[in-house]
């Protein structure tokens, strides 16, 4: 575990988890106490232990590739967490989820608020988390570079959401990713713009690099 941010309203910290090092959230209110799980790899339930019993208000899924849902019909076996998923990545859920998320959409968890932010590409429902300057990513945004993608128009999607959407918040705003460690968006953009000044085949997708790539 590690502490990701402590502020004087909220905690976020951060747990790697199952084979595949997926990052899960548990961000805190610490007005209220109340808190809300990101993502649910292998082993989630070990974090809900250490939480000595209490149930987080809402298990909210940035998306629903494996590395991200796999420890969801565990968790849900054991604690009656609601969850939240985008409606276009509910399908593959193994479970039904109680809540679709959509673009906009504005959660509050205790005096915490909570942007839903619908960052297609990556996968069609995969959505970011927003709290201030704070932005929890999933698998659209990484250090140096996009989520993976499958096919040109995935990549040209994923590239829309990160431009269109992300890049409009503020430089300072720290980004919390599936995987990894954080980084900072004004260095996302900056690195974007050496990516975007030069040729790149029309059919480039795959694992893309800002610097490399």
């Amino acid at each position: 575990m590690e502490v990701m941010v402590d502020t004087i309203d909220m905690i976020i910290e951060r747990y790697e988890l199952g084979s595949w090092t997926t990052n899960a959230y548990l961000v805190r209110c610490k007005t209220t106490g109340k808190s809300f799980l990101v993502d649910a790899p292998a082993n989630i339930y070990t974090l809900v232990k250490r939480m000595g019993g209490e149930v987080p208000e809402w298990l909210l899924l940035t998306h629903t590739h494996l590395d991200h849902i796999e420890g969801l019909k565990a968790l849900k076996a054991r604690i009656n967490i609601p969850v939240a998923v985008h409606s276009e990545d509910a399908p593959n859920l193994p479970i039904a989820a109680n809540k679709y998320l959509g673009d906009g959409d504005i959660l509050r968890i205790g005096e915490l608020q909570v942007t839903v932010i619908h960052t297609p590409g990556h996968t069609p429902g995969s959505v970011c988390f927003q709290l201030g300057e704070y932005l929890i990513t999933g698998d659209t945004i990484f250090p140096g570079g996009p989520g993976k993608t499958w096919s040109k128009e995935d990549f040209q999607r994923i590239i829309r959401s990160i431009t269109g959407k992300i890049f409009n918040l503020s430089d300072k705003t720290q980004i919390f990713p599936g995987h990894g460690s954080p980084t900072i968006l004004k260095k996302e953009k900056e690195e974007f713009a050496i990516f975007s000044s030069r040729p790149h085949a029309p059919d480039l997708h795959g694992d893309v690099s800002w610097l490399t790539s």
